[in-house]
């Protein structure tokens, strides 16, 4: 019901856009976060959207450089510029109903398969 997309290899300080696939009632009904899991760390919160799109949230290490976005073909966006190469990590989109505490992974219900970021130095 989540596919996540988009990821590759690219160079210290370039560009990648990963999409998220929702189902129809997915997209319709749920925030929709994004999380990353580089080798030998925990999984953490990255960016996430409400289900109306009027609400983003970003972590630290996200803000001023990522961009979480809802498109028209029921596809959730995460925009990554001026890459670095701590980003390095497998990213997943994933979805639920609560409209609140979006940054914690424990309230998210749908999970999508991760897509591996590779940033090179």
């Amino acid at each position: 019901q989540l596919q996540a997309s988009g990821g590759g290899l690219v160079q210290a300080g370039g560009s990648l856009r990963l999409s998220c696939a929702a189902s129809g009632r997915i997209f319709s009904t749920s925030a929709i976060g994004w999380f990353r899991q580089a080798p030998g760390k925990e999984r953490e919160f990255v960016a996430a959207i409400t289900r109306s799109g009027a609400t983003t949230d970003y972590a630290d290490s996200a803000k001023g450089r990522f961009t979480i976005s809802r498109g028209n073909a029921r596809i959730i966006y995460l925009q990554m510029n001026s890459l670095k190469p701590e980003d390095t990590a497998l990213y997943y989109c994933a979805a639920t109903l609560s409209p609140v505490q979006l940054t914690t992974q424990n309230v998210y219900h749908y999970w999508g398969h991760g897509t591996q970021v590779t940033v090179s130095s």
